[in-house]
């Protein structure tokens, strides 16, 4: 009897600690991620209308710029993808620390993490999302700021959301958005995430090899500036930006010159490398300066302010001239953010 009980503890015990050291694993697996950095921030977000939503179940993901050693940032439209039942998304983000700006990657959960306080539109104000909910197993669109038809979504509900006017792309820095998580937001970063799907994924692949969407081409002002589907970049999904969200300046350093090191941080970083964009399409870009505007808006516009200037390199470089913008072609009708 004795050995029998002796035997139970020990196996009890070790239950306990394989189960300990599991959690441990995946925590510490959670926290491991490839880092990008650069020394100065993304242009201010382009104002653009809203494609159609496709049909139900369908979530709309904002654009975000991506970066590329090569040439800089570049446009990664915005788009509507098919979500998973009950998840929501956290856009991707980019902010101040250490003297860079890194990006912190978006994900699917079952609440609205923290994204910077950037105001990507569409029902992401800054802080949390408006643009609907999901009711059981079907998801509801708030069509006060999103793009949606009656006729092919029932699922529909109004919901106004006053905010103000402001195109910034990052959080902290000089002329950044000043914004910190929120308790519940907090909550929420502590929850199982999901990473974005491969639709996402090849969505920004293929935008970075599309010389257009890079910021030294289109100047803030990309031709392609959201697509009806991920991955569809066809003139009948395709919405071009309406204008730039702020001036656009040239740089006073080559990307290769502006990338900071990669790796040392985590998940809870958020660092995440960018896909690598095409090395034949070398190109300048812009590096943003102080240049702030607000008013009040409707939720259903974009929502930012220009992005502020940044801090010079401490060797000073010849400035990159890009070459003339692009003047995309007219947006088709549809919902402004």
């Amino acid at each position: 009897m004795i050995q029998t009980n002796t035997l139970l503890r020990l196996t009890t015990s070790a239950i306990v600690l394989l189960a300990f050291a599991a959690a441990f694993s995946l925590h510490s697996s959670a926290q491991v991620a490839v880092g990008v950095s650069v020394r100065f921030g993304p242009p201010a977000l382009p104002v653009y209308a809203q494609p159609l939503c496709p049909g139900p179940g369908y979530m709309w993901t904002p654009g975000y710029w991506g970066w590329g050693d090569d040439d800089g940032y570049y446009w990664v439209p915005g788009t509507w993808v098919m979500a998973p039942v009950g998840m929501l998304w956290t856009p991707g983000w980019w902010g101040w620390g250490g003297g860079f700006y890194a990006w912190h990657p978006g994900y699917w959960g079952p609440h609205i993490g923290f994204y910077g306080g950037i105001n990507y539109g569409f029902g992401y104000t800054g802080v949390g999302f408006v643009g609907g909910e999901w009711r059981g197993g079907a998801f509801y669109y708030n069509r006060a700021v999103t793009n949606v038809s009656v006729t092919s979504v029932t699922n529909v509900y109004n919901h106004t959301v006053e905010v103000n006017e402001n195109h910034t792309a990052f959080n902290g820095g000089e002329g950044g958005i000043a914004a910190r998580p929120t308790p519940a937001e907090e909550a929420a970063e502590h929850e199982q995430h999901t990473p974005a799907l491969a639709a996402q994924t090849q969505h920004e692949q293929m935008a970075s090899q599309n010389r257009a969407n890079f910021a030294s081409e289109n100047h803030g002002s990309p031709a392609v500036a959201a697509t009806a589907r991920a991955g569809d970049f066809g003139e009948h999904s395709a919405v071009a930006a309406r204008s730039a969200g702020g001036e656009y300046h040239a740089p006073t350093m080559t990307p290769a010159e502006a990338r900071g090191p990669s790796g040392g941080g985590t998940a809870g970083d958020g660092f995440r490398s960018f896909s690598p964009a095409s090395k034949t399409d070398a190109g300048s870009y812009s590096r943003p300066e102080p240049n702030h505007s607000s008013s009040s808006a409707s939720a259903s516009s974009q929502n930012r302010s220009p992005s502020g200037a940044q801090p010079k390199p401490q060797n000073k470089q010849p400035k990159y001239k890009p070459g003339p913008a692009r003047r995309p072609t007219p947006p088709p009708k549809g919902r402004g953010r």
